[in-house]
């Protein structure tokens, strides 16, 4: 276990050309209809300049009820891949509904040790968070390998396919500030101000989850963070208790903004006489006077623009942009 003396921000080394990057199923099984967007994932790395293997429990077909195996089965792959010095990122094939079944599994020596980029959403915010409050370690809240880097970016168009490339390359690479985040039409301003502060955030299903275990962030974490959430699947009203969950929690009154993204498939959420969730996110919010940027493009709905979990951000919701301030790798 690590000590509260735990580095505040763990980067790890930007990688170099034709460094080893594994992609790994950190949650769910592969389904063989799928090994297609793996194998573009593959390729789409292989175009940034890095080589890339599979680690062995990635393979169409094999499945334990829900996960690709059992929680300790994928916790001692994990392990075995943060303490091979070879390898030097790890990205999440898919999410899924495992990773609170090794969270106390984890190697955090090793992660000290030789930090590397693990890479993921949905399910693998679980990481991000529980790593981040144990080591200090950047967690890389990006996309997936198989429905991110495989699906949604094939099917994005060729300008916009061209700028996540240079993003993720920049991110991993390069030892300097990623910048100003591209910003698009559908960026919302939902309460102007502006705020700075380290990134802190991921699917708000599995931040209220983790709070409720030993791995929650320590409160001080939340200190003048742009916290930044998304979600998919379930109810508006969902949405309404987990944010509620955040303020009787006290992360409310300590974060600096709120950063969310697009969501996707919410019941109750924008039809006719359903509300929006800017009203969701603001009546939660009550009288805080925080900034709030709404339908940024992270998480599940669509190609992921980068969110590196303890880097330094500055968002201006005003003018909608979002920049970060700080690098995500040494």
């Amino acid at each position: 276990m690590i000590d509260d003396a735990a580095p505040r921000v763990l980067r790890p080394r930007a990688l170099r050309p034709t460094d080893l990057v594994v992609v790994a199923a950190l949650s769910g099984p592969l389904h063989a209809e799928y090994e297609p967007d793996l194998e573009r994932a593959e390729a789409v790395l292989r175009g940034m300049g890095f080589r890339v293997r599979r680690a062995p429990l990635l393979q169409a077909g094999r499945h334990r009820w829900w996960s690709v195996a059992r929680p300790d089965e994928i916790a001692d792959e994990l392990n075995g891949l943060l303490r091979d010095p070879e390898v030097r990122a790890i990205v999440g094939h898919d999410g899924g509904q495992t990773v609170l079944g090794y969270l106390d599994r984890i190697d955090t020596a090793a992660v000290v040790a030789d930090p590397k980029p693990i890479l993921g959403y949905s399910d693998i915010s679980l990481l991000h968070l529980a790593l981040y409050g144990r080591t200090g370690l950047v967690g890389f809240h990006a996309d997936l390998a198989t429905p991110g880097l495989g699906a949604a970016w094939a099917a994005a168009p060729a300008g916009r396919r061209a700028e996540l490339e240079r993003l993720y390359r920049k991110l991993l690479t390069d030892p300097a500030p990623l910048g100003a985040l591209p910003a698009s039409p559908a960026w919302e301003c939902w309460r102007p101000g502006r705020a700075e502060g380290p990134l802190v955030g991921g699917v708000i299903n599995r931040i209220a989850l983790n709070q409720a275990t030993a791995y929650a962030l320590p409160p001080e974490r939340f200190d003048g963070a742009v916290l930044f959430w998304e979600e998919i699947g379930g109810r508006a009203a969902y949405l309404w208790s987990y944010l509620h969950v955040l303020r009787h929690a006290g992360i409310l009154d300590r974060i600096a903004g709120m950063v969310v993204g697009i969501p996707l498939a919410i019941d109750g959420l924008g039809a006719p006489g359903d509300p929006a969730l800017s009203e969701i996110v603001l009546d939660v919010l009550g009288d805080r006077d925080i900034p709030v940027l709404g339908n940024v493009e992270f998480g599940h709905a669509g190609p992921n623009l980068p969110m590196p979990v303890g880097v330094r951000a500055a968002l201006d919701a005003g003018r909608r942009t979002l920049e970060l301030l700080e690098s995500a790798v040494t």
